[in-house]
C-alpha cells in the first residue's frame, strides 16, 4: 500500500511540475489579445499585415527602451531578457508570415520596403542597446547571449529582406514584360 501511495504522489508532482511548466510556457505569449484581433482582420492583406508586425516590434523596442530609462525599474535584467525575447518572438512572426506571402506568390514590394526600413531602425537600437555602458556586467551577463541572438537574427532577415526585395522587382518587371 505504501509503494502506490508513494508513485501516485510522485505521478501527483509530476502532474503538478509539468503543468506549472506549461502554465508559465502559455504566459510568454508576445502578442496581446487586441493585437491578435488586429492580425486576424488583416489576415489575407500583405501590407497591412506586415505593418502591424513592424508596429508590433516597434512597440516592443520602445518599450525596451523606456523601462531602461526608468530609475524606478528594478530587476532591469530580466526584464531587458524578457521584453527582448518578446521582440524577438514578434519579429520570428513577422519574418514567418513574409515567407507565407512570398510562397503565396503574393506581392509584397510593398511592405517589405517598410520591412526594410524597419530593419534599419532596430538594428541601430539593438546595437545602442549593446553598447550602452549605464548597465552593470553582472546585469548584462543575464541577457547578453539573447540581445547576441537577436541582433544576428535581425541583422540575416535584414540582408535576406533586401534580396527579397531585389527578387519581387526581378518579377515584377518579368510581369509586365509579359
Amino acid at each position: 500500500m505504501s509503494r502506490i501511495r508513494s508513485k501516485l504522489w510522485i505521478l501527483g508532482l509530476c502532474y503538478l511540475i509539468c503543468s506549472s511548466a506549461w502554465g508559465q510556457q502559455r504566459q510568454r505569449e508576445p502578442l496581446n489579445p487586441v493585437e491578435i484581433d488586429q492580425l486576424r482582420d488583416a489576415a489575407q492583406d500583405p501590407d497591412q499585415r506586415l505593418k502591424l508586425f513592424v508596429g508590433f516590434a516597434r512597440a516592443r523596442l520602445v518599450a525596451l527602451e523606456q523601462m531602461r530609462a526608468d530609475p524606478k525599474v528594478t530587476d532591469r535584467a530580466k526584464q531587458t531578457h524578457d521584453k527582448l525575447q518578446d521582440f524577438l518572438d514578434v519579429y520570428d512572426e513577422l519574418n514567418d508570415n513574409l515567407d507565407n506571402f512570398v510562397d503565396r506568390k503574393a506581392d509584397v514590394r510593398k511592405p517589405l520596403k517598410a520591412v526594410i526600413e524597419a530593419d534599419t531602425e532596430f538594428q541601430a537600437k539593438l546595437r545602442a542597446l549593446k553598447s550602452s555602458a549605464e548597465a552593470s556586467k553582472d546585469e548584462v551577463q543575464q541577457y547578453q547571449f539573447l540581445l547576441a541572438t537577436v541582433l544576428d537574427t535581425v541583422d540575416e532577415a535584414a540582408q535576406d529582406h533586401r534580396q527579397l526585395m531585389a527578387e519581387q522587382e526581378e518579377l515584377a518587371k518579368r510581369k509586365k514584360k509579359h
